[in-house]
């Protein structure tokens, strides 16, 4: 257990220097996420799960394409994100709670094709929250928000 800890300790030293050349060769100045309103939270925590959803996808078995779309598609669509969000709620802390609070009252020209309102909102919540943990850079929490509203996804199949 030990050796695993060390490793993971040693990957997301990595993953934090890969963020810092990402961030330094692009040109991405330091950003407070306090200071976005929630929709962009959003957009940003929307394309992260994504990456993250996808990656994990990738990682497990070579499959054609469409079938890792179509896969993807039923964990980032927005029911399944409502059902994550509502279940992990309570383990979230204060200032989570209170991004993704903004973020699911958030005012929103887009409607979702595929969603109820409620579940949509809930979705968009769920993105700014995560959008936050990224732009603060707290990619372990980021990491472990998302294990933990995979998992309830993953007691159902």
């Amino acid at each position: 257990m030990l050796l695993r800890i060390e490793r993971y300790d040693v990957m997301m030293d990595e993953n934090i220097e890969f963020y810092r050349y990402f961030k330094e060769q692009l040109g991405v100045g330091e950003v407070d996420p306090k200071g976005y309103s929630p929709l962009a939270l959003a957009y940003i925590g929307d394309s992260i799960f994504d990456v993250m959803v996808r990656t994990i996808e990738v990682s497990r078995v070579n499959k054609q394409v469409n079938k890792y779309h179509r896969d993807v598609s039923k964990i980032v669509c927005a029911p399944a994100q409502a059902k994550m969000i509502r279940s992990i709620l309570d383990e979230l802390t204060e200032e989570e709670r209170t991004v993704y609070k903004r973020g699911r009252n958030a005012k929103s020209y887009t409607k979702a094709k595929n969603a109820s309102t409620i579940d949509y909102r809930n979705a968009t919540g769920f993105e700014a929250m995560l959008g936050y943990l990224y732009l603060k850079e707290d990619f372990k929490r980021l990491t472990d928000v998302v294990k933990k509203a995979l998992e309830v996804l993953e007691t159902e199949i």
